[in-house]
C-alpha cells in the first residue's frame, strides 16, 4: 500500500501536513460543537476525540512513507553508480 501510495505522488511531507491539519480541525471541531450545538460538552470531546485519531494515522503514513522515499533513492543512487561504472568501462575498452 505504501509503495502504491509512493507511484501516485503521495509524499511524506503531505502526510504530515494532513496529521497536523488534523490536530488544528479536530480543536476547531470541538470549539465549534461546544459552541454552536447544544448537545453539550460530552458530544463536543467525542467530534474532538474522533477527528484528533486521525493525526497518528497520518503521522505513521508519513514515517512509512519518508522510509519508502528514501529506499528509492538508495536503489537509483546504486543503480547510477553501476550505469556509470559500466559506462566507464565500455569506454575505456572501446579505446583499445
Amino acid at each position: 500500500m505504501i509503495k502504491k501510495l509512493h507511484e501516485m505522488g503521495i509524499k511524506s511531507g503531505h502526510a504530515y501536513t494532513a496529521g497536523f491539519c488534523s490536530i488544528g480541525l479536530s480543536f476547531a471541531t470541538w470549539l465549534m460543537s461546544r459552541n454552536v450545538e447544544r448537545a453539550g460538552l460530552d458530544r463536543a470531546d467525542r467530534w474532538g476525540i474522533f477527528i484528533g485519531h486521525w493525526a497518528p494515522t497520518f503521522f505513521a503514513l508519513g514515517v512509512a512513507l519518508r522510509m519508502e522515499e528514501t529506499h528509492h533513492d538508495l536503489e537509483e543512487q546504486e543503480m547510477g553508480m553501476f550505469d556509470s561504472a559500466e559506462g566507464t568501462r565500455s569506454r575505456s575498452h572501446a579505446g583499445v
